[in-house]
């Protein structure tokens, strides 16, 4: 019988080495250390419980392109801490594309299409299957049974909690993957709107940027 490794002294039970934490976020941008010596520009005044700690993140400046932070920011980590959910961000998302969505999509029934006053022939006699009118849904160019009678609205309320969950969900995974900028102003030196798209590409933010301001 061969030996598969399975007796004698190459049996190993010993666990794989298996690494199951996922890519790690390559981010360009290091997270700030818990002692800097930059100043902490907005610290978060709300009151934590003893197991949480405030998000620190850097500060940028629109005023030039240096990647040089300014300071620190300290952000709640019931916003921005979130662990990532994609149930939640997929029911938000479907959500945003249907509340708002009116189907015109309008079939005709067999009382709206044009023709088939008579009887197409007579109800006996001719060896064919009865018919009362070329109007039927079972005749081609008839009306249709039980299709769209538009416009047809597609709304739905979904839970408050779960829709707040979803844009916790989407900023801290945002920032877990520095795709979330946090500026001191949106003052700019200049009115060139040509400035801001140079100031974007050089800072690497990518191609599509939301500014929001709060």
């Amino acid at each position: 019988m061969p030996d598969f490794g399975l007796s004698g002294p190459n049996l190993d039970f010993k666990k794989p080495d298996l690494n199951l934490s996922g890519p790690k976020l390559n981010s360009g941008r290091p997270a700030p250390p818990p002692d800097t010596a930059l100043p902490i520009l907005r610290s978060c005044d709300t009151s934590l419980p003893a197991h949480l700690s405030p998000v620190r993140t850097w500060v940028q400046t629109l005023m030039n392109p240096s990647d040089e932070p300014l300071g620190l920011t300290e952000l709640h980590p019931d916003v921005f801490a979130v662990p990532p959910r994609l149930d939640i961000l997929h029911q938000v998302e479907i959500w945003q594309k249907n509340f708002k969505r009116i189907s015109h999509a309008k079939t005709k029934v067999r009382s709206e299409v044009r023709g088939g006053g008579r009887k197409p022939w007579r109800q006996k006699g001719s060896g064919r299957a009865r018919h009362g009118s070329i109007r039927s849904p079972l005749w081609r160019g008839g009306g249709v049974s039980h299709g769209p009678r538009g416009p047809t609205s597609y709304y739905y309320m979904l839970p408050m909690k779960v829709r707040v969950m979803g844009l916790k969900v989407a900023l801290s995974s945002k920032l877990a993957q520095d795709y979330l900028h946090i500026v001191d102003s949106l003052d700019i030196p200049t009115p060139d709107p040509q400035y801001l798209t140079e100031l974007i590409k050089q800072k690497h933010w990518g191609q599509s940027v939301l500014i929001v301001d709060v």
